[in-house]
């Protein structure tokens, strides 16, 4: 069985972060590890408080996990501080890891910023330079490109500024744009884009936290990176196409869709 990693917060209501990646590698018959970095209080109304792991405790998890069942893939979400974006890098080049993908978690649904420009920056020149592939939102491609984003245009445009300062696959996600939900993949100045059908379903509660470990699962199970990000889409869109209604905002996805 392969064996994924993911390191993010966690969500008490299920959707979203640790929760809802387990879910994910559960369903792509994968191995799911869990190293928390933070602890939420949310639902699908909201996020209400936010308590932060010691930077010890995350590296001690980390440890634990790399010296005993050693992760085939690792998916990067929520990280909280400066002080952790380091301890993170620190220990996956300290163990070697593999097939890295990193979502840049930094803006709120309600689009406010998660991380300050200093943590930002070192998201970008540590953390990311690790990374296998990163999987930007619209807004989060905004912060790396420091443009608006308005179009297919602009995203070919935010991945050429964004590659100036990151080397691996950089896969701008478009389900933020009105007109559809294609997504852009952008490696060594190649362009290639994903189609996506727009689903009409309010309930997207951790989409971003999906698709990115069904990505790092997906290479877990030795599918090149095109592969991988084909095989994620098509499976979120499942996801989403289930129309679980839970919660009385934004809801979940019925991340085990294809288990029934």
């Amino acid at each position: 069985m392969k064996k994924v990693l993911t390191i993010a917060g966690s969500d008490c209501s299920g959707g979203a972060g640790i929760q809802a990646d387990l879910k994910t590698i559960i369903a792509h018959k994968c191995y799911g590890m869990s190293v928390i970095t933070a602890l939420t209080a949310q639902n699908t109304t909201g996020v209400y408080g936010i308590e932060a792991c010691s930077v010890d405790f995350v590296k001690n998890q980390m440890d634990c996990v790399f010296t005993d069942i050693f992760p085939d893939a690792v998916k990067i979400g929520m990280v909280s501080s400066i002080e952790i974006i380091e301890a993170i890098a620190q220990k996956l080049k300290e163990h070697k890891a593999q097939n890295i993908v990193v979502d840049p978690v930094m803006v709120a649904t309600s689009g406010s910023r998660l991380l300050n420009d200093d943590a930002i920056h070192k998201l970008l020149n540590e953390l990311i330079q690790l990374a296998t592939v990163i999987t930007p939102n619209i807004f989060e491609a905004e912060i790396l490109c420091g443009f608006e984003i308005k179009s297919t245009e602009d995203m070919i445009k935010a991945a050429r500024k964004i590659a100036e300062n990151y080397d691996g696959h950089i896969l701008i996600k478009g389900g933020h744009l009105e007109d559809d939900a294609n997504d852009l993949l952008f490696t060594n100045g190649v362009i290639h884009w994903f189609e996506g059908e727009k689903i009409k379903n309010s309930n997207t509660h951790g989409t971003g936290c999906t698709l990115s470990s069904a990505i790092a699962s997906n290479l877990a199970l030795g599918y090149d990176i095109e592969e991988s990000i084909r095989n994620s889409k098509e499976y979120i869109t499942g996801a989403l196409r289930a129309k679980l209604d839970l919660g009385k905002g934004s809801g979940p996805l019925n991340h085990c869709y294809n288990m029934v």
